[in-house]
């Protein structure tokens, strides 16, 4: 599935060149996977598998490229062996795997927490055992973007969000790669700020590849494991464009919560529109090609 995609988007003969279309052989290759769902709802191993194989039949090295997400809980029991696979693993480090000089800022301020950059204040005390509420209005990007990738895949699983409506492909690279990030999933206007997170260079300039796994998908809960609210869609997404999978996926939700008789979830991804408005993407004239056999 995920070789027949990669050649319908990018027009290609054959696997080689269509990777090799999308990166050079001196790129940094990151995958940005989602594995907040732990063991039963974390992006598929069988799908990074195949990303990987087809990225070194384009000429990169297997053991150069990387697989992340901010924690990889469950990873193990979702079947992950990088060890035998080749490839790196990666977890974003509390605080230190915060790059202090990648910085974005928004005129809204959030509480820091253990695991910001900044959570400590300048005397050195730790806020918890202090009077002392820490907040600030920046957000630092992971070092895995700043310092370890030049370009990225976006592997996200197709989930709903409670905080952000769902949790696709603007969200993936965005909120799990900063700190300082629940103001953004807490108001209508840190939705908003989420296509202007991904259109900062160090993320929008570098992925190349949005592959949304649908093979299940949840429609509540997410994006940690909520079985109960699961579907067995048997379905993958890809496009360069993220906002357009991001479109198709509030519709897809939609219909099975309109089912379950669930509240929607379109006024809470208002970050989708507010991408399409910025260019980011198309959210509205999208033409949807069937690849399957």
């Amino acid at each position: 599935m995920v070789n027949r995609l990669v050649l319908a988007v990018t027009g290609q003969p054959d696997l080689a060149r269509a990777w090799g279309s999308l990166v050079l052989p001196n790129d940094k290759i990151g995958i940005k996977i989602s594995a907040a769902g732990g063991e039963l709802f974390t992006t598929h191993r069988d799908v990074v598998n195949a990303i990987v194989d087809g990225l070194v039949a384009a000429g990169q090295k297997r053991s150069s490229i990387i697989v992340w997400d901010r924690s990889l809980g469950g990873i193990n029991e979702a079947g992950y062996r990088p060890e035998k696979e080749g490839y790196q693993m990666k977890s974003i480090a509390p605080r230190d795997g915060y790059d202090p000089k990648a910085v974005f800022t928004a005129p809204l301020s959030g509480k820091l927490i253990w695991g910001d950059l900044e959570f400590r204040s300048d005397r050195g005390k730790i806020p918890l055992l202090s009077d002392q509420e820490i907040t600030s209005d920046d957000s630092h990007f992971a070092r895995i973007l700043s310092s370890e990738v030049t370009k990225i895949i976006n592997v996200p699983v197709m989930s709903d969000s409670g905080s952000c409506g769902i949790a696709g492909c603007l969200y993936n690279v965005t909120i799990p790669n900063i700190d300082n990030w629940r103001r953004f999933t807490q108001s209508r206007y840190g939705h908003a700020a989420i296509p202007e997170i991904y259109r900062m260079p160090i993320i929008g300039s570098k992925v190349v590849l949005n592959i949304m796994d649908g093979l299940v998908a949840q429609y509540a809960g997410g994006p940690q494991s909520q079985p109960n609210f699961a579907v067995h869609h048997a379905t993958i997404l890809a496009s360069k464009d993220p906002v357009a999978i991001d479109a198709l996926t509030v519709r897809q939700i939609e219909e099975w919560r309109a089912k379950a008789r669930l509240n929607p979830i379109a006024p809470l991804a208002q970050h989708v529109q507010v991408a399409g408005q910025l260019r980011i993407g198309n959210a509205e004239v999208i033409e949807v090609r069937n690849v399957g056999p």
